[in-house]
């Protein structure tokens, strides 16, 4: 019995220290495990400055090579800058290896030009402003196409009168608030009589190129809800004077001088204008309106196109 005794708590105690052991081996296992990993963190790290190095070494020589070669530079890299304008020239000190930095001078193109070529630029003032001119053009051709470019306003029609030379238009005179009328010609004569035209509240689109019609040259636009059977004049919302202008939620009004007819805009944005179900002029489900003043509508015609 005292055999059996003996044998137990040995057992015991060789369980005792089995599992003391193990809690050691784990211990030190797990202490290794973050010692080899704080280890090859600091590998990565160093091989990540290094990796770093190599590339801001390398986007130099880059820089270098495309500067000899002529090619203007956009963006310091060295000096984390932010972006130098298109346009720009970075110009580097030959005697300097290194990029150029923010205190390095930056000079237009026609100034570097200046420096190396004075003939040139005493001979081609003219094609400079040529050159501006395109800018400029470039920039309305970077304009969005949409109902920003169209110059909307309201006028009211001052005086009517048959076209002499063709039954189906109308010659109005229209104020819109400039220093005299407006001539538009109009082929409303077969949906509109003329004593409904007199001193009429209309929409007019004001920057088409004008036109001539039948030898009379029409300056604006009368824009009408229109079907093929039945045509209304757009109504601006009361209170609305001549001269208003009628903008759209969501679009800056930016419109062009004169529409440029190469460049089909009012074409393009025509399409999306139409009256509601509600028969609220809009341009792609938006409305027109004049200010705080109200809505643009027509009188019956809903869900049809606007010209």
């Amino acid at each position: 019995m005292s055999v059996l005794s003996s044998s137990h708590v040995q057992l015991e105690q060789r369980a005792v220290q089995a599992e003391q052991m193990i809690e050691t081996l784990t211990k030190q296992v797990n202490e290794l495990k973050t010692a080899a990993v704080g280890k090859q963190k600091e590998v990565l790290l160093r091989e990540n400055q290094g990796l770093r190095r190599e590339v801001d070494r390398l986007k130099n020589v880059l820089i270098n090579l495309e500067v000899n070669q002529g090619v203007p530079q956009y963006y310091d890299f060295t000096s984390k800058s932010n972006a130098v304008a298109p346009g720009t020239t970075v110009v580097v000190d030959a005697s300097t290896p290194s990029v150029p930095s923010v205190s390095e001078q930056i000079v237009q193109p026609k100034e570097a030009k200046s420096q190396t070529s004075k003939p040139k630029k005493e001979k081609g003032e003219k094609p400079e402003r040529k050159e501006k001119a395109g800018g400029s053009k470039k920039a309305d051709d970077d304009m969005p196409v949409d109902v920003s470019r169209l110059d909307f306003r309201v006028g009211r029609i001052v005086e009517t009168s048959k076209h002499p030379d063709a039954d189906s238009l109308y010659v109005e005179k229209v104020d819109i608030g400039e220093e005299k009328p407006r001539t538009v010609v109009s082929g409303l004569v077969r949906f509109i009589p003329e004593a409904e035209m007199q001193n009429r509240m209309v929409v007019l689109l004001c920057n088409l190129k004008p036109a001539k019609m039948r030898g009379i040259t029409s300056e604006a636009m009368v824009m009408c809800a229109s079907t093929p059977e039945k045509v209304e004049i757009l109504a601006p919302p009361d209170g609305s004077q001549p001269g208003d202008f009628v903008d759209c939620d969501g679009y800056v009004r930016n419109p062009d001088s004169v529409l440029n007819p190469k460049k089909k805009i009012f074409e393009t944005c025509a399409p999306d204008l139409r009256t509601d179900v509600n028969k609220v002029a809009t341009y792609k489900g938006v409305a027109l309106r004049v200010g705080n003043k109200g809505v643009v509508c027509a009188q019956t015609l809903a869900n049809v196109q606007i010209k």
